[in-house]
């Protein structure tokens, strides 16, 4: 408990100390955030404020992450050697971020508000989703349990076995499940990134509540001498514990600076890395269709899009919204800027809570 303590807070402190730092240098660089003409035009004046804040958050995750081991097997509350999960989870947020970062650095190098083409961003993120999912069925520890499995979840492994069809086919149509997962969680938050710290803060929570999930599993894991009843096959709970706890206070940092008026946004760089940590988690906490309701406020966002589009195509012109992603909508409808972020922190909170609940409620009904 004590590393997770120590996880948490050195995530926190480093981000809150290293954004107003790597404002200066973005400032200094001219990298400014451009803002597409046809949103709310309160939007105009947060033309040029520095983004790919994104960049500050994974850094001090994985610098927070590493420390933590570092201190803990000194110190003896804890071990050395990071573990298998807790390095796959810093593989797809870290590599979902250099996604981010490279779409951030071609607005800003070529001036415009539009960076990689769909095409090279798909490319991009199918490689790094790949190298994961296949990465997360090796690496079996002393119990024989592996990072991921081909079972799909909702709060544990359900009795559908994608490997009903084979070993070969189970893994490829595993990895097929995955990109499913993180494609939808990484085009989530990017899409919930509209407002200042409306992502940030509801990915606090999400983040809060797999730190929750993380220890809970750890002291009900199956084998252990305080399991009771029902208890989890998962491999790493506490080190995912660790890496959440990171992850909410590196974004808690960050968001003293993105909070309205922002002074920093976290750009693709962070949305992408974010939406990724979050897939990780959900497939190796083995919570995945869990994930629908935990991240409810990002699968809202998302379907207003899916909605709108839709609609727009099969009606000739139409529009169900004023504007799409949601948050806009309800800006064009005279919400202010914070009084939509508050409410959807709001909804937020209760998705999750939901969520808590029916993980907690499982285990007590599987008593």
């Amino acid at each position: 408990m004590i590393s997770l303590l120590v996880g948490s807070s050195l995530a926190l402190v480093f981000a809150f100390a290293g954004t107003p730092l790597f404002i200066r240098f973005l400032v200094r660089k001219g990298y400014g955030q451009f803002v597409r003409d046809d949103g709310p035009t309160s939007h105009h004046t947060k033309r040029g404020t520095p983004t790919m804040g994104g960049a500050v958050i994974v850094a001090s995750v994985v610098a927070a992450y590493f420390i933590t081991h570092l201190i803990s097997g000194m110190l003896g509350f804890g071990s050395f050697s990071p573990t298998a999960s807790g390095l796959l989870v810093l593989l797809l947020t870290v590599g979902m971020g250099m996604v981010g970062f490279i779409d951030d650095y071609t607005k800003i190098s070529k001036q415009r508000s539009l960076g990689l083409n769909a095409r090279a961003k798909i490319i991009l993120q199918a490689v790094v989703g790949i190298t994961f999912a296949v990465l997360a069925l090796q690496f079996p520890n002393d119990q024989g349990r592996t990072p991921a499995s081909t079972a799909v979840s909702f709060i544990r492994d359900t009795g559908f076995d994608l490997a009903f069809a084979g070993s070969v086919i189970g893994a490829i149509l595993f990895v097929i499940w995955s990109l499913i997962i993180i494609t939808g969680t990484t085009n989530g938050v990017n899409l919930t990134d509209g407002l200042d710290g409306l992502a940030a803060g509801a990915s606090v929570l999400v983040f809060g509540a797999y730190f929750l999930i993380g220890i809970w599993q750890y002291n009900q894991s199956c084998g252990s001498p305080g399991a009771e009843g029902v208890c989890y096959e998962v491999r790493d709970p506490m080190d995912l514990a660790l890496l959440a706890g990171a992850m909410a206070g590196a974004l808690i940092g960050f968001l003293w600076w993105n909070t309205a008026p922002a002074k920093i946004f976290m750009g693709d760089t962070g949305s992408l890395a974010i939406g990724g940590a979050i897939a990780a988690f959900a497939i190796l906490s083995r919570t995945e269709l869990l994930l629908v309701i935990l991240a409810g406020l990002f699968v809202i966002i998302t379907l207003s899009v899916i909605i709108q589009v839709g609609y727009f195509k099969i009606s000739g012109g139409k529009r169900v919204f004023k504007m799409a992603p949601l948050q806009h909508h309800f800006e064009l409808k005279g919400w202010a800027e914070v009084t939509v972020v508050v409410r959807f922190w709001i909804i937020a909170g209760l998705c999750v809570a939901v969520a808590l609940g029916i993980f907690y409620a499982e285990w007590v009904v599987g008593l």
